[in-house]
């Protein structure tokens, strides 16, 4: 072993064993003991220094410019405005335009609701109520038919003129009532049936149809009113006729004019009331381009829907008068001829004119190609 390597081992040895010997010197060393002062020493008190009293240091207000308005820095100018002022004012919109700047419209809620409760309930009470209340009548009572036999003289009733604008109304009259019970009534009777592709189907395309012959309604009706009211004027012999309900349930029919009371009152209510506010109503939500505001459009909504339901009903009833009630009725607005007995019992007072000149349409003898059905008694008379 090299020699100089043998003391370096040797001197690594020396030092750990006075580090052992040293450890051992220093546990072994007792810990010093407490000092115990005299019985006869003097009490020493601690000396206590009061604090010094510190004057207050009092700084200025700082005086906060004001800010210019709409200013970010302004305290809680990014906090939301409450429901109640954003529903009553205006907010701001960069694009322009009507009613751009409304951030909550709650008019739309107040629509379903309506739409969806009372008027969808009601109204279709309505259109099945009087369905119900005609065809029950009709089995008790029948159609009215005439006393006395058909003379085989006609009266022209209705000119081609007015007959054309009457089924241009009715043929779109129709189209509307079923395409609208559709579009009002459908998803609670025809969407649970036929599920909702079918469904889909259905009222795209009789949406489309409503749109479309709306403005041929509102045109037939226009024409219609212009080509109807000089006789539909109301006269004192026509209150008469409505105070006795025409002679319909004692089967004494009250004299009258061209037209009686209830086809007057059906004029003036439902082609003139109901048709101008339907028509209105109508065209507001076919063309919502006009610049209205989308409460306007709910508010047509619920009149055109429930003013239409009305009209439906009351044309049930002129319906009913005009086909399966009433004898010899339909034939004057199919063939614009009826017998001369069939004036005589319903519109005396109108025969009376055409027969002293007053008004053009008589005729003698039967329009070639075109028959009457033979009378048959009335009610009670056999």
């Amino acid at each position: 072993m090299n020699s100089k390597f043998r003391n370096r081992w040797v001197l690594q040895l020396v030092s750990v064993a006075a580090v052992i010997v040293a450890a051992n010197v220093f546990a072994q060393t007792p810990a010093p003991t407490a000092v115990t002062a005299p019985a006869n020493a003097p009490v020493v008190t601690p000396l206590v220094v009061a604090p010094i009293a510190q004057t207050p240091i009092v700084e200025a207000p700082k005086v906060i410019p004001p800010l210019p308005a709409g200013s970010t820095a302004a305290p809680g100018w990014n906090l939301p405005p409450k429901w109640s002022d954003v529903e009553s004012t205006g907010q701001y919109a960069s694009v322009r335009g009507r009613e751009t700047n409304v951030l909550v419209e709650d008019s739309g809620q107040w629509w379903r609701s309506l739409r969806n409760g009372p008027l969808t309930f009601y109204g279709g009470i309505i259109l099945l109520v009087i369905p119900a209340v005609l065809l029950t009548f009709f089995a008790i009572k029948g159609p009215f038919r005439l006393h006395d036999k058909l003379s085989g003289r006609l009266v022209e009733r209705f000119n081609s003129a007015e007959r054309m604008v009457h089924w241009t109304m009715a043929f779109s009259f129709v189209a509307l009532a079923f395409t609208g019970i559709t579009i009002l009534f459908g998803k609670h009777l025809l969407l649970p049936i036929i599920g909702p592709a079918a469904f889909s189907w259905i009222t795209v395309i009789g949406k489309n149809i409503h749109n479309f012959v709306g403005p041929l309604f509102v045109f037939s009706i226009i024409a219609f009113f212009f080509m109807y009211v000089k006789d539909n004027i109301f006269t004192g012999r026509d209150f008469t006729w409505l105070s006795k309900f025409g002679g319909l349930l004692s089967g004494n029919h009250v004299p009258s004019g061209r037209f009686n009371g209830g086809e007057k009152m059906w004029f003036w209510m439902s082609i003139v009331l109901f048709g101008i506010l339907v028509s209105v109503s109508g065209l507001l939500l076919l063309f919502p381009n006009w610049n209205t505001s989308r409460e306007l459009m709910a508010q047509s909504n619920l009149i055109h829907a429930s003013l239409a339901t009305l009209f439906m009903a009351t044309s049930l009833g002129h319906i009913y008068i005009g086909t399966i009630g009433t004898e010899g009725a339909f034939q004057g607005m199919k063939e614009g001829y009826v017998d001369e007995t069939w004036a005589k019992e319903h519109h005396a007072l109108w025969l009376e004119e055409v027969k002293s000149g007053k008004r053009s349409g008589m005729r003698s003898g039967m329009p070639a190609g075109k028959a009457i059905a033979a009378s048959q008694p009335a009610a009670g008379d056999d």
